[in-house]
């Protein structure tokens, strides 16, 4: 089997809002073509995490290196370039309610590159047709589910087709079988477009269907304590906190 190339790395990160240190010591590395999954319980800082990967917030300590260039030592030009790579599904899919499906695709598009209005269309047709949404861009944000506005959000963070996607809590709101759709289109887009993900999530069924790698923060010890596969991290992890969280502490409730 071939090693897996390194695609970004967090290397003695510490995130702090002044003085108060939400977690220090994060060191681990995303591989490319990871779905890569930030858990752990409310309050451990994986949004926070997130903002300092993408470049939103500065780490109070460390580096966040994308292959070898380390993010926050580089000059904003070249912080612009390297973001021009990602592509941000928020939490609350962040449409603009004012705007089209079609013209919340399109703004990237737009301001990042020099395509015409013609090919631009095209590509938004593409976009939508992609996650299941042909058809609806005439379609205000307002006019379809929760669901709908989750899969448009992912249509828009695919619009420049990025090297890597970050999804803040995809599923949140959903019902279980929209989130079970979701989940499979992330998969189905990661084989197609050989993006790497990164996913913020603490729904148990989405980061053992669509997790291959991940890092677990833990709010008691204010760091990481355990890295790898979800699903390996459930089969053969010993630290109580990890199999708390990924059992929902259902292990041993009838052994009394």
């Amino acid at each position: 089997m071939p090693e897996k190339k390194s695609h970004i790395k967090a290397n003695d990160v510490t995130m702090a809002y002044g003085d108060f240190v939400v977690m220090r010591d994060l060191t681990f590395t995303v591989h490319r073509g990871d779905v890569f999954v930030i858990m752990g319980g409310s309050g451990c800082g994986k949004s926070t995490l997130l903002r300092i990967m993408i470049g939103l917030k500065s780490p109070a300590r460390g580096c966040i290196f994308y292959e070898d260039t380390n993010f926050w030592e580089v000059d904003p030009d070249e912080q612009d370039r390297i973001k021009r790579n990602f592509g941000v599904l928020y939490q609350s899919g962040a449409l603009w309610s004012s705007m089209t499906l079609a013209e919340n695709i399109a703004l990237p598009l737009g301001q990042y590159t020099d395509l015409g209005p013609n090919n631009i269309n095209e590509i938004v047709s593409l976009k939508l047709d992609l996650v299941g949404l042909a058809g609806f861009e005439a379609f205000y944000p307002s006019e379809i589910s929760g669901g709908m506005r989750k899969r448009a959000g992912l249509a828009r963070a695919m619009a420049l087709d990025p090297e890597v996607l970050f999804f803040d809590e995809p599923s949140a709101g959903l019902d279980p079988v929209s989130a079970r759709h979701l989940d499979d289109l992330i998969l189905e887009l990661r084989e197609s477009l050989g993006s790497t993900i990164v996913v913020v999530t603490h729904e148990l069924p989405s980061i053992f269907a669509i997790g291959t790698n991940s890092v677990f923060l833990d709010p008691e010890t204010r760091t990481m304590i355990a890295e790898g596969d979800p699903k390996k991290l459930l089969a053969d992890s010993t630290d109580p906190r990890v199999r708390r969280f990924l059992t929902r502490g259902e292990e041993g409730m009838g052994e009394k």
